[in-house]
């Protein structure tokens, strides 16, 4: 127990800070972002996404504006709007998404009536011209008398900036309809409201007012709100309001909390509407925009609307033309239409989809932090990584899950993501806990294990252990032997801190080849380095592989004898053996100490072909079998040899690189060279040495047409047995 204590204090801490959160003794505003993004996630899964045919927009929009002209209208052209929603096409209610402050003037009757008042005014036919005309002059009376006795709502704001503009429809509810709660309310000291005589035609007003999230959008809207004393209510609820008839607003405690508010009517069951603490409404979204059914003003005042477009709808009047929008940022749309934001309350509200945050939802989440908290704390640290992460996996779906059930089905919303980082978090903890100290004795062993076998082995059996196993067996592999030659005389001439450096230079650019090429790194004997490719990773072109580190390791050579001359070193050579066949693969060694190598008769030859490079003059030397396994790389025959202690005869090869980037010039030396070692083993002296003194121009290898100059000169002297087949045996390893 005492090793778990900061395990335990360090994930009752987290949940401690998140239990604070949620009580708000410590608000987190990034827990509240996270809030915000889950929400509107469980918003747009679960959006209807149908459209609400009991409403209608009509839309000023760019048509509109082309066809009736440029914003404002006239109030005659709105009141012929007006009248034509209702009388033409059977409106049951409608609601303007604008706000008319302002006289219209646009009928030029204050000149008239100027003219009246001063040159014209004797002139009697003037003034009875005026009076027939002034009705029809008025357009804001028009306007008004289009409104009076129709269920028109209008729109006005709220600001605390600037001044106070307009007219304001009566209260929703007085000062005192709270009865003294304490209620987070909005409060604002201005208005922009409508034409006096406009507001007071009008069935009532509602404001437009959103609450901004801190990430700009909008997803709740304040149903009341307090100024100058009193209640206003929101262009949406009275919208409903008066779509139930007039409907009269109570607000609804419980607990001593508000909790709704009720809307009634005389013949109509009562609509309860859920608020927030700010008496605000959360917007139920249907879908993205045009979730309503859109109508062009300008078809609807030139009555070419179908006949049924509106008929017994709530209409609501706004406009989309550029420069005259309404944008909000939402939830569902980073550009949406405000008076779709009304809509969607409005159809919300009448298909009872308003959702609320229950008074007790801060107990049911502070509850879930707590028991998911203590399970994962008290129960998680003994558990392998496997069961805490499938336990984790399953706390995390159960919660999700449990919250959608409440967001679908009880229209609750319920924080989440209190929850989910608490999950996620003390998950992280406890397993960086587990990797970090509980495996810090596991990684010291797999360090020092790594300092007697090759790293690049740890590294891959830790990756997946499943697949890997240090137990001998047999395998078709690929050995690489590496021996620098002279080295004796190399270390005569240095000092000990040169030598090494010298040597430690010239391992680890060999090793590094070796590496890229996807060589097992077996061991270091001195100068030598041995290598293997095909465990303990299966490798189905270890040859190849193997091939390619060797000529890369003769090329990097080049490279490297430059450094080491301009370091006042001397260059060196190195001769390079690769065989492949049947090799034992695993630890071998003593109890003491174990080592992952490779042994066989396969491995052996790979060792003598290495030795041999000197002899034969050329860097690299491969087996016969190497030879059939690599067909892409182009070869030079050295011999048929037959090394000390077997029978068999096998051939060798120099590789020279990839057939497909061979020179020209090599190619024809190669073809030259194989004609002359089919006559020398034909025991034509003759022909071979004629061969060999044509090949000496070139000089591609000048100690292997040396050796062959020789062996045919002792051949004139002493010739080979009948038997012979161009076999060299060789006494010596």
């Amino acid at each position: 127990m005492r090793k778990q204590v900061l395990r335990y204090g360090g994930a009752l801490l987290l949940l401690a800070i998140l239990l604070a959160h949620v009580t708000q003794r410590l608000p987190l505003p990034l827990v509240d972002a996270f809030d915000r993004l889950i929400y509107d996630i469980r918003l747009r899964v679960t959006m209807p996404g149908t459209i609400d045919r009991r409403i209608a927009i009509v839309d000023i929009d760019e048509k509109s504006l082309a066809e009736i002209g440029r914003w404002p209208w006239r109030r005659d052209r709105m009141a012929r709007l007006t009248t034509r929603a209702f009388d033409d096409y059977g409106a049951r209610i409608m609601g303007f998404d604008l706000v008319m402050a302002e006289a219209d003037d646009s009928s030029g009757l204050g000149t008239l009536d100027k003219l009246g008042a001063g040159e014209l005014r004797n002139d009697a036919a003037y003034g009875a011209a005026l009076a027939r005309l002034r009705a029809s002059l008025d357009y804001d009376s028009l306007f008004a008398a289009a409104l009076k006795g129709r269920p028109v709502i209008l729109g006005y704001y709220l600001s605390n900036e600037g001044s106070t503009s307009g007219a304001l429809p009566p209260a929703a509810l007085p000062a005192g309809a709270m009865r003294g709660h304490d209620i987070a309310i909005t409060n604002w000291r201005n208005h922009g409201g409508n034409l006096q005589r406009l507001q007071e035609a009008a069935a009532g007003a509602g404001s437009f007012n959103p609450i901004i999230d801190a990430d700009g959008s909008v997803r709740r809207v304040p149903l009341l709100t307090f100024h100058a004393g009193q209640y206003y209510e929101a262009f949406s609820l009275a919208m409903v309001r008066a779509y139930l008839g007039a409907a009269s607003v109570q607000p609804v405690f419980a607990d001593g909390e508000l909790d709704s508010l009720r809307l009634q009517a005389s013949g109509v069951a009562a609509l309860p509407v859920p608020v927030d603490e700010n008496l605000a409404a959360w917007v139920p979204y249907r879908g993205g925009e045009r979730s309503f059914a859109y109508y062009s003003a300008a078809d609807l005042i030139a009555g070419r609307l179908p006949p049924d477009a509106l008929r017994g709808k709530i209409v609501i009047v706004g406009t989309t033309a550029p420069g005259l929008r309404d944008l909000r940022t939402t939830p569902v749309g980073e550009i949406y239409p405000g008076m779709e934001v009304h809509a969607n309350l409005v159809s919300g509200m009448l298909e009872h989809r308003i959702k609320e945050r229950p008074g007790y939802g801060m107990a049911i989440e502070f509850c879930a932090l707590l028991l998911i908290g203590l399970a994962m704390i008290f129960l998680f640290p003994w558990q392998w990584p496997f069961a805490a992460t499938a336990a984790t996996l399953l706390m995390t779906g159960a919660l999700v899950g449990g919250n959608l059930a409440l967001w679908q089905y009880l229209n609750w919303i319920v924080p989440l993501a209190s929850g989910l980082l608490l999950i996620a978090t003390i998950y992280v903890w406890n397993m960086a806990y587990g990797y970090f100290i509980e495996s810090r004795d596991k990684r010291r062993i797999t360090q020092r294990f790594g300092q007697y076998v090759p790293p690049e082995l740890v590294d891959k059996m830790v990756q997946d252990p499943e697949r890997y196993s240090m137990d001998s067996r047999k395998a078709e592999l690929t050995v690489l032997f590496s021996d620098v030659r002279g080295f004796t005389t190399i270390s005569e001439g240095l000092e000990p801190e040169a030598l090494a450096r010298y040597m430690n230079l010239y391992l680890t650019r060999m090793t590094m080849v070796i590496r890229r090429h996807g060589g097992t790194l077996d061991k270091y004997i001195g100068d030598a380095i041995v290598a293997f490719w095909g465990a303990p990773v299966d490798d189905a072109l270890h040859a190849e592989h193997a091939v390619a580190a060797a000529l890369d390791m003769q090329a990097a050579l080049q490279g490297l004898n430059v450094e080491l001359v301009a370091q006042g070193w001397p260059a060196m050579q190195i001769g390079i053996g690769v065989n492949t066949g049947s090799m034992t693969v695993g630890d071998m060694g003593s109890t003491i100490r174990l080592a992952y190598t490779v042994m066989g008769d396969a491995v052996n030859l790979g060792a003598r072909l290495e030795g041999k490079t000197k002899e034969y003059g050329v860097g690299i030397m491969v087996g016969e079998t190497t030879r059939a396994a690599t067909p892409t790389f182009a070869y030079r025959e050295l011999d048929c040899v037959q090394v000390k202690g077997k029978e068999a005869a096998v051939t060798v090869y120099q590789p020279l690189g990839l057939q497909s980037t061979l020179a020209p010039e090599v190619a024809s030396e190669l073809a030259l060279w194989e004609a002359t070692l089919a006559h020398y083993r034909k025991q034509e002296w003759t022909q071979a040495e004629a061969g060999l003194q044509q090949l000496a121009h070139g000089a591609a290898a000048p100690r292997l047409h040396e050796l062959y100059a020789q062996r045919i000169a002792a051949f004139r002297q002493t010739p080979p047995p009948p038997q012979w087949r161009g076999v060299t045996r060789f006494d010596t390893k």
